[in-house]
């Protein structure tokens, strides 16, 4: 047997794009030998594996081609051209409601499903009760779901797609349904079909799903694959991507904007990552950065609970109106804990001349739990109303939280605890 879940070779997807409805009947009836359409491939020579038990990412701009790939691995459309070949029973939440018949009830829409996906009514009358608990949406069950509000809608999709055990789960940006109780239950029994050895295939917008679920990533991008790789770099470049700044030959090349670090700068005195993202238009540029103790010291190593601050030197090679300087605070696999920069802070800053160097200074107090961090800094703004990366430096240092003891997850908020005894009456 395959190791493979899902195996897609050289698939391509064609759509013909005609300019009106009369091209369209000419091309249908064959009444002219004249091409009366442009082709389009929404999907170009996509190839990809997804080995059992995996959990994949998809990810991409909108447009990428994300939702056509989906629709031909469940079998709504068919290819163009290539292969696909998928290895056990696939349970799939694509657009919302899809799949549902708005006359029917929802209980009657969890059995007609059933019924799609192979299950006898037997099986599914074993299922039933989890998949109307998991949803908890009452009595609603026994109303026609066209009366459902969209909310509703998805929950009841999300709890039929997640207990079916299905071999193949595809999830197309349905983790953000409902209130945080479901959402919760949701990424819980995400975690228990993961465990079980169900094969995940999550398409969301979402980066921080991504890093924390995906065992790897597969990035689109105009209807062809750019990469597949660990779950932080492809979201690296993604954000490449969402701001034009991507280009293949350079990372083929490896980094070419490596830091330029000169002897007696801060950053010079910093534990620096030499697989850092850095990238920008390069119409500013940060020429240095550092990490300063609360005594002003420079430092890779902070006291958990004392106030410290990043300071970071911009140089200005034209000039930028309400340019935006920030920072951000990353775990080890990528997931983004904390951050700010001075367009959230208020602080404003209308004009950078050409020529001009800045230093801006971030100060803190050390909230986040022992341990180590990645650092990364940027100088963005808008130009025309299109957001701009003018220089960004992803991941380029360490900083190390030393703490004396640790609380409960990523932050410690630092309460103030006071217990009293009641007296009892008599």
């Amino acid at each position: 047997m395959s190791e493979y879940a899902i195996s897609v070779e050289h698939i391509s997807k064609k759509y013909k794009l005609y300019r009106g409805k009369a091209d369209r009947l000419k091309d249908a009836l064959h009444l002219t030998h004249k091409k009366n359409y442009e082709e389009f491939y929404a999907l170009s020579d996509v190839n990809f594996t997804v080995k059992k038990g995996e959990t994949v990412g998809l990810i991409g701009t909108n447009g990428a081609g994300k939702s056509t790939l989906l629709k031909l691995l469940t079998g709504v459309l068919t290819p163009s051209e290539g292969q696909i070949e998928v290895n056990g029973k696939v349970s799939a939440l694509l657009e919302l409601g899809a799949g549902f018949n708005g006359e029917y009830t929802g209980l009657e829409n969890i059995y007609f499903n059933g019924t799609l996906m192979g299950y006898t009514k037997e099986q599914m009358e074993e299922k039933v009760p989890e998949i109307i608990a998991f949803a908890g949406i009452g009595d609603y069950i026994y109303q026609p779901v066209k009366s459902y509000s969209s909310g509703m809608f998805a929950r009841l999709a999300f709890a039929l797609a997640i207990n079916v055990e299905p071999d193949i789960l595809v999830v197309d940006e349905a983790l953000s349904v409902g209130d945080i109780y479901f959402q919760s239950r949701c990424f819980k029994k995400m975690d228990d079909i993961k465990r079980n050895g169900t094969t995940i295939l999550l398409v969301t917008h979402d980066m921080s799903s991504v890093i924390k679920y995906c065992d790897k990533v597969v990035l689109l991008n105009h209807g062809k694959v750019v990469k597949e790789g660990s779950p932080k770099q492809m979201v690296d470049i993604y954000k490449k991507i969402l701001v034009n700044q991507y280009d293949e030959k350079e990372e083929e090349g490896g980094n070419n904007n490596a830091l330029s670090v000169e002897e007696g700068s801060w950053m010079s005195q910093l534990s620096l990552n030499d697989e850092n993202v850095i990238y920008g238009s390069g119409k500013a540029r940060i020429v240095d950065f550092g990490f300063f103790d609360e005594n002003g010291r420079i430092t890779g190593m902070v006291m958990k609970k004392s106030m410290f601050s990043f300071k970071v030197r911009v140089e200005f090679f034209e000039d930028i109106e309400y340019p935006i300087f920030t920072y951000t605070i990353k775990n080890a696999k990528g997931a983004e804990i904390t951050g700010t920069n001075t367009m959230f802070e208020k602080v404003d800053f209308p004009l950078a001349k050409k020529g001009e160097q800045y230093i801006v200074t971030f100060t803190q107090k050390a909230l986040l739990q022992g341990g180590d961090y990645l650092v990364s800094f940027g100088c963005t703004g808008y130009e025309d109303g299109k957001f701009t990366v003018y220089d960004r430096h992803y991941d380029v240092a360490n900083l190390t939280i030393v703490a004396e003891q640790n609380t409960v997850g990523t932050f410690d908020m630092d309460s103030c605890i006071t217990v009293e005894r009641v007296e009892q009456d008599g």
